[in-house]
């Protein structure tokens, strides 16, 4: 079960449907160390050993902690590997986030990228919006585009983006991938005290009709504390756990769809790299709604 990211392009990448999100590997608050290192680095060896070949990371988490884990586990990284990174936001020593969008700040996180990684191109790169921005955002996504065609980024994303955001980076050049927000138990745009977290729904058919893998991020946070005897019946049904079912519920939602559940353990990565092999029938997926 595979996507292409970038289909159209010169350098397509094929990936495994089910990637890995390294947030979950820092330490309270995405800050800090991990609590149990060993177990972090053997998470990352083992996700790549069963075949995830897509890892989701960004310089803020930690702070570059999950890049640091990343080389440490991996380099030198297996040729089929695709790290796609984020850049638009950095963080404060009281934890806080805060916008880091100006096209210098772009350029200096995809520096401190390149160096941590020890790569000297990034193959895909999100450009992350806070909601709220101290430049135009045809002005930052410029500077994306500007580095791709230096050649300091393959391909150029999109994450928590607006439907009217997107369609803007159409218009601008090619987008390879959109991160938003999305899985069964929320869908839409969630506001929370920090901001805003933009839904997956909102832009689904769009990143269908130009052949762009959308990437759900919290799809097991928000989903799993919502209770829903629906979900529960499912899992019973096909012998899993909950979690498990919302991650086949996304893989059949859309062939489009690329999770990256990410957890701190290592028993819970080989629970979620397991939902690939549960089929929901169009009864099921019906059912679910």
């Amino acid at each position: 079960m595979t996507i292409t990211i970038a289909k159209n392009s010169a350098q397509p990448l094929t990936v495994s449907r089910l990637g890995y999100g390294t947030m979950r590997l820092t330490g309270p608050e995405i800050w800090g160390e991990p609590a149990n290192r060993p177990e972090a680095l053997q998470i990352l060896r083992t996700a790549v050993e069963q075949g995830v070949n897509f890892l989701d990371t960004a310089d803020y988490y930690g702070e570059d902690v999950t890049n640091r884990l990343i080389r440490e586990a991996l380099y030198p990284y297996p040729a089929d590997l695709v790290i796609c990174t984020k850049v638009g936001a950095t963080r404060r020593p009281d934890k806080s986030w805060v916008p880091f969008i100006r096209p210098e700040n772009l350029r200096t996180s995809i520096e401190n990228n390149l160096r941590t990684l020890r790569q000297e191109q990034i193959q895909l790169v999100h450009l992350r919006t806070m909601g709220h921005r101290e430049v135009p955002f045809d002005e930052s996504l410029g500077a994306m585009f500007d580095m791709q065609q230096e050649g300091l980024i393959l391909h150029v994303g999109l994450s928590n983006v607006s439907r009217t955001e997107l369609e803007t980076g159409l218009q601008m050049g090619p987008i390879a991938t959109v991160e938003n927000m999305y899985g069964y138990g929320q869908r839409t745009t969630l506001k929370l005290p920090y901001g805003e977290n933009r839904g997956g729904e909102e832009v689904l058919d769009l990143c269908e009709q130009h052949s762009i893998p959308l990437i759900p991020y919290f799809s097991l946070l928000n989903s799993l504390p919502k209770a829903d005897t629906k979900m529960a019946e499912m899992a019973r049904k096909h012998n899993a756990t909950e979690a498990q079912l919302n991650l086949a519920w996304l893989l059949h939602k859309s062939p489009w769809l690329l999770p990256i559940p990410g957890t701190s353990s290592l028993a819970h990565l080989r629970e979620n790299l397991a939902s690939v092999n549960i089929r929901l029938s169009p009864e099921d997926m019906a059912y679910l709604g």
